[in-house]
């Protein structure tokens, strides 16, 4: 983890001029494809949310300016950002859930089944106790349909600054199934150049057997 010299960093006057905005933030809808991601899950016998989640964290951890967190009256960068998470129930309830961040996807996949089972054995929100974690990314997932466009609930408060991204239902277009993923970040922190860098290294990961 390392503070950045605010006074002395290139982004030093985009940081003051969003930073002063009622609401700081941007973001899109892109669409990436999954075909061997899935294929190879189905092959290996891994699960394919499981699979593409993973990849989407080791993206994350790629792009420096996604570790970047406002935290008070400093800039952050975390060395490595871990995953928070909803977790649909059978009762058409969600929880939460957190998953450290790990290259090693048997570790990963190891944590998150536990944190799964976790939610279905409980009720509510699961809310974290104590001060919330900045060292994350909120990730979401709408497997029952695809989307072009998406809306977030918000608190209103300009100093929150962990990225969001919602996954959805993949399609079939040309014979290869696409996903649409949406991507939500601090302006203060990053640009749509950033956010392009990780759905390329995202893609990338994805095409990996």
């Amino acid at each position: 983890m390392k503070i950045i010299d605010i006074q002395n960093w290139k982004r030093k006057e985009h940081f003051e001029f969003f930073s002063k905005m009622a609401s700081p933030y941007f973001g899109f809808v892109a669409e990436v494809d999954c075909t061997k991601c899935y294929e190879n899950a189905k092959e290996k016998g891994q699960s394919f949310y499981a699979s593409y989640f993973h990849k989407s964290l080791i993206a994350i951890n790629e792009i420096e300016e996604f570790r970047y967190r406002i935290v008070g009256d400093d800039v952050i960068c975390y060395d490595a950002i871990n995953a928070e998470t909803t977790i649909m129930r059978g009762d058409e309830t969600f929880g939460f859930a957190r998953i450290n961040f790990s290259k090693d996807f048997r570790t990963f996949n190891a944590e998150l089944q536990q944190e799964i089972e976790a939610v279905q054995n409980s009720s509510g929100l699961r809310l974290i106790d104590g001060e919330p974690k900045m060292d994350v990314i909120h990730f979401s997932s709408i497997p029952w349909n695809s989307f072009t466009g998406l809306l977030q609930p918000s608190t209103l408060d300009n100093s929150v600054s962990i990225p969001r991204i919602v996954f959805g239902k993949f399609f079939i277009r040309d014979n290869r199934k696409i996903m649409p993923v949406s991507i939500e970040a601090h302006h203060a922190l990053m640009d749509g150049f950033h956010l392009s860098k990780y759905l390329a290294e995202f893609q990338r990961q994805l095409d990996l057997d």
